[in-house]
């Protein structure tokens, strides 16, 4: 029992799902020793991997959509631990466990706890810490727009038709990026900073990434004179239509100028500012990933 010991850290809001409750039992009655926790207010994850730790628990497990597993990520991270982390999606995106290959069902998902973990790298800006993508301009605006209930009802489809309502509000901003041996700048409508490979739902902005290179894949839209055909291959996800219109590098840093304070939003966590440096942490974190998971090198 001694090495079969893990705590689930879950989000609120699936605290009576019963396919959740199911898979926690069916663990407990395969020997592990699996504790509950759950979050109710922002900095309850946090909060709750310190206690994890501090009481000597060597594996925990995030359940919840992709900022409850970047929070529990960051924390566990800036703990200093070598502690590890099973990821247990039930969010409407799941961004980075689709990329991953994580199974989107409780139960298969804590199978990952007889996986032995491996380290990966995280992204860091102005001080937070990210698992997956940071994404800023017009992409970020559809995730943070996009109502619980539409995502609800009709997943990633909700936010397709929340860009598509919002198509008047489109504008480019100016910015200038740089990085080791790297240099551009114009107007932009997109950009994304990669650790993994797609964010808003399954829009592959860095279709390439990997976790464990110690390297971001960075993604430039430039704003283009074809900006319906633009949008709307930035919509549908179309990976190859996305490579085809934009300005792409893999960097360990990469720093950011823009004329206006750009909406960043980390795996659901919003950041404005003018100014921006991101960078690599590599092996920054210990997670459970399923075998050939197509993020690891």
């Amino acid at each position: 029992m001694e090495g079969r010991k893990a705590l689930l850290i879950l989000h609120g809001k699936q605290a009576a799902n019963d396919e959740v409750r199911a898979a926690v039992e069916a663990h407990r009655d395969a020997g592990w020793d699996l504790a509950v926790r759950v979050t109710w207010e922002g900095g309850d994850a946090a909060r709750l991997v310190g206690e994890a730790l501090a009481a000597g628990y060597r594996t925990l497990v995030a359940g919840g959509g992709d900022g409850t597993l970047r929070e529990v990520a960051e924390a566990l991270a800036l703990a200093n631990s070598d502690a590890s982390l099973v990821l247990m999606p039930l969010g409407t995106a799941n961004d980075f466990a689709t990329a991953a290959g994580i199974p989107v069902t409780p139960l298969e998902s804590l199978a990952l706890l007889d996986i032995e973990p491996v380290p990966v790298d995280l992204g860091a800006v102005d001080g937070q810490l990210f698992l997956n993508m940071a994404t800023g301009g017009f992409g970020s605006k559809i995730t943070a727009n996009t109502p619980e209930e539409l995502k609800k009802l009709l997943g990633s489809v909700a936010y397709l038709l929340t860009g598509l309502s919002r198509f008047a509000e489109v504008h480019s901003a100016f910015g200038r990026f740089k990085g080791p041996g790297f240099s551009w700048e114009g107007e932009f409508l997109a950009l994304g900073i990669g650790n993994g490979r797609q964010a808003g739902g399954g829009h592959a902005l860095c279709p390439k990434a990997l976790i464990n290179d110690g390297l971001l894949d960075v993604c430039i839209v430039p704003a283009p004179q074809d900006m319906v055909g633009t949008l709307g291959t930035l919509l549908s996800g179309g990976m190859r239509g996305v490579e085809a219109v934009s300005v792409s590098a893999r960097l360990p840093w990469l720093e950011v100028e823009a004329d206006e304070r750009l909406d960043i939003n980390l795996d659901g966590e919003p950041l404005k500012n003018r100014c921006l440096r991101f960078e690599a942490r590599p092996a920054a974190l210990r997670v459970h990933l399923p075998k050939g998971s197509a993020l690891i090198a």
